[in-house]
């Protein structure tokens, strides 16, 4: 195994440095006479021996279907990416626009301005051949994909109620952001019912349903090679992409102030992550169709279910797990820096002032959650504590006031030994 790597990482930079001396013409791996594209040849071979190195020596995390490699390379992904978010962030707002156009030529152009929102009719008697196109032209693909990611989303948090307030939380920030990004304004029945309602619901619910199924699948495993049946081994080969085990989350968030405090943060991380899908496709010029944004969601999909099973391993057996996993926390540092790069490349948008309506409404809810933790976690414990000691303390002197109120002690063994000594002569006069 050892002499395999060695001879994979040989290969790996001698595939990009295959140079024919003879024939430079027709070498397709070398242009000496374009930096650019050797710059790019250079750290694309440079991050492919980082990407072996860590499939073959990373640790493996919580997850082993397919393989305990395929994680492996997606924690090497997230660190790649880390490191890609930091070098952007550092740029200029200008050079790192216009650095994007080495990754795809036709980035680093700014976006056109498209009308959102509009005509909100469902019924729109304008319209007599098609009274409810508005209906239909918002049938587009991100139909499907909403769908596509709460059922993802769902079997990543394992939580009905964690999915549905992440959904409806996001809507209300899209309403609240609609100032700053133009394409959070849509009308109401769009926000309500076709996203929440139905592809976000219909999402969540197929998520859970599949959550069941895996709840009460049995998990018993049998080598390939001894299944008889070519059925039974093509059936035993789609199942290792199911799951090794399964373990169900139980979030409990009102059982103490640590697990609650932990939900609030991971809602306020999904929110964030979601968030920074908009914003970084404006701040850095890239149009919502462009390839990269299904790549970062799918690399999201990888990395996001790993990390919320650290954070629950972490959260319900905190003496076994002395730390949080590490892909958690790369999860959470890019989604930091994600933020940053929006702060820097566009601080213009992020401080127009938000309406005063919206920042009562927030100010409400932020209040309201502050009084309710304050309220669970001390108010409750500190008044249950002082119910209990005080029962104590009552249950303590009735027992006291009922001591002397029975007759006296000496009395009653008196009686007592009169009883036992005349029920002793009756037997001894039975047996004489």
């Amino acid at each position: 195994m050892t002499f395999d790597r060695f001879l994979i990482y040989k290969r790996i930079p001698n595939y990009f440095n295959n140079n024919n001396n003879n024939n430079n013409n027709n070498n397709v791996f070398e242009t000496p006479h374009d930096t650019a594209y050797n710059t790019k040849r250079g750290i694309v071979a440079s991050i492919l021996v980082f990407l072996c190195f860590g499939v073959t020596q990373a640790k493996d995390g919580p997850f082993t279907r397919p393989h305990p490699a395929y994680w492996r390379f997606w924690l090497c992904v997230s660190v790649v990416y880390e490191l890609f978010l930091i070098f952007i962030l550092f740029q200029t707002v200008h050079d790192g626009r216009q650095f994007m156009k080495y990754i795809d030529p036709k980035l680093g152009v700014p976006l056109p301005e498209r009308d959102y929102g509009g005509n909100c009719l469902i019924y729109d008697p304008g319209h007599p051949a098609d009274p409810f196109h508005n209906i239909w032209d918002k049938m587009d693909g991100f139909v499907p994909a909403h769908f596509l990611g709460w059922y993802i989303k769902t079997l990543m948090i394992r939580d009905w109620w964690m999915c549905m307030i992440i959904s409806v939380m996001f809507e209300f920030l899209e309403y609240s952001l609609e100032h700053q990004l133009p394409n959070f304004s849509e009308c109401w029945w769009d926000h309500w019912i076709m996203d929440v309602l139905m592809c976000n619901s219909l999402g969540i619910y197929c998520g859970m349903k599949t959550l069941g199924w895996l709840s009460m699948k049995p998990y018993q495993w049998q080598g390939l090679w001894n299944i008889p049946t070519y059925k039974g081994k093509i059936k035993r080969i789609a199942f290792q992409f199911t799951p090794y085990s399964w373990v169900k989350f139980e979030w409990r968030p009102a059982s103490n102030l640590r697990r609650w405090l932990a939900v609030l943060g991971i809602i306020f991380m999904f929110l964030l992550a979601e968030l920074n899908t908009f914003y970084l496709k404006f701040v850095l010029w890239m149009p919502p169709e462009h390839y990269l944004v299904l790549v970062r969601l799918i690399f999201f999909v990888n990395v996001g279910g790993v990390a919320m099973r650290e954070i629950y391993d972490f959260m319900d057996d905190p003496k076994f797990y002395k730390k949080l996993g590490q892909q958690a926390w790369i999860v959470a540092t890019i989604t930091v820096t994600e933020f940053l790069i929006v702060v820097k490349y566009d601080p213009n948008t992020i401080m127009l002032p938000i309406p005063f309506f919206v920042t009562q409404c927030w100010t409400l809810g932020i209040v309201l959650i502050f009084f309710w933790t304050l309220w669970r976690f001390f108010i409750r414990d500190i008044t249950l504590r002082y119910k209990e000691t005080h029962q104590r303390r009552q249950e303590g002197s009735s027992e006291q006031d009922r001591v002397p109120g029975h007759a006296d002690g000496s009395n009653l063994a008196t009686s007592g030994r009169s009883k036992l000594n005349g029920s002793m002569d009756t037997v001894r006069h039975r047996k004489s």
